[in-house]
């Protein structure tokens, strides 16, 4: 699935990869390839993106706040105080604060 992290500054991700974890103001949830159409608010916390199965993930536009997670380079963090997340058609589109 195709997954793009967008602020008011610049997009900060954008790239195929497998599950992505935002944090629900219901509590964390994660997506996976072929999820159910859905649109959610966030609160403060961490997006966390799965990339192992991708061989190769081009980080060209990345921006500095998506880093590497400490223990495993396949699983980028992003860091966001609020936002609105949208899927539909294997694309989930992130609007982070």
């Amino acid at each position: 699935m195709h997954l793009e992290i967008v602020s008011p500054e610049a997009t900060l991700f954008s790239s195929e990869v497998d599950s992505v974890v935002v944090p629900g103001v219901n509590g964390e949830f994660e997506m996976l390839k072929d999820h159910a159409p859905i649109v959610s608010i966030l609160k403060e916390g961490t997006v966390r993106i799965n990339t192992h199965s991708q061989n190769q993930l081009e980080l060209d536009e990345l921006h500095a706040a998506v880093i590497p997670h400490k223990n495993d380079k396949k699983v980028l963090t992003v860091a966001i105080k609020s936002g609105t997340i949208e899927m539909k058609d294997n694309k989930v589109i992130v609007l982070a604060d």
